[in-house]
């Protein structure tokens, strides 16, 4: 299992396709906007650093690396701020991010997210729009069902997926997963890397 999950991370980085950006001014926490917004969605609220992460649901490299960002955020959550940016490069891109969103003005942003991923090989790369796949996993997760639906087509949580994609090409992200801790992009290619950089970042 240990092997499988190295192989996953490495490949992950490895399809990362991240260019040079320009490294954000600090503000507050060692991030700043664009990098984070105040609307980003959070899956932990930690104190001590921020941990940001480029993704598209449809990604094969963001799902193989979903085991190990899950790892993380068991193991450094009450110390770290993990976020999540969206950058949708692929067909149902932003039909993922739009349920994720939607599920999220529910409360249930982390369950969506997860499953979203853990599912990515049952919807993603398809010619045809998942949209309904998603409204069954809203239903799964006991959403308000009449509102999940107005929220996937509310222009105002379309435009927060698009203003984080905006901010990915003013940062040079070209690619997912791509990740940034306190502001500035890591490149990690072992679990071992991350857990180094986020003792530091503790630590500091």
């Amino acid at each position: 299992m240990i092997v499988a999950v190295l192989v996953a991370l490495v490949a992950a980085v490895t399809f990362s396709r991240a260019g040079d950006e320009a490294t954000p001014s600090d503000s507050g926490n060692g991030t700043s906007e664009p990098l984070v917004r105040e609307d980003s969605p959070r899956l932990t609220s930690g104190k001590e650093a921020t941990f940001v992460e480029y993704l598209d649901f449809e990604c094969e490299a963001c799902g193989a690396a979903h085991p190990v960002m899950t790892d993380l955020r068991e193991k450094y959550g009450d110390d770290v701020t993990f976020v999540v940016r969206y950058l949708p490069l692929h067909g149902n891109s932003m039909n993922a991010a739009l349920a994720a969103e939607a599920a999220r003005e529910q409360g249930e942003f982390e369950a969506m997210h997860d499953q979203l991923f853990e599912t990515q090989g049952e919807w993603s790369h398809s010619e045809s729009s998942k949209a309904k796949t998603f409204e069954g996993y809203a239903k799964d997760l006991g959403l308000d069902m009449e509102q999940y639906r107005a929220d996937v087509k509310d222009p105002a949580i379309k435009k927060r997926i698009e203003q984080s994609t905006q901010d990915a090409q003013e940062l040079g992200v070209t690619g997912t997963p791509t990740f940034f801790l306190d502001g500035e992009k890591i490149e990690p290619s072992t679990i071992g890397d991350f857990e180094t950089k986020l003792d530091a970042a503790i630590e500091d």
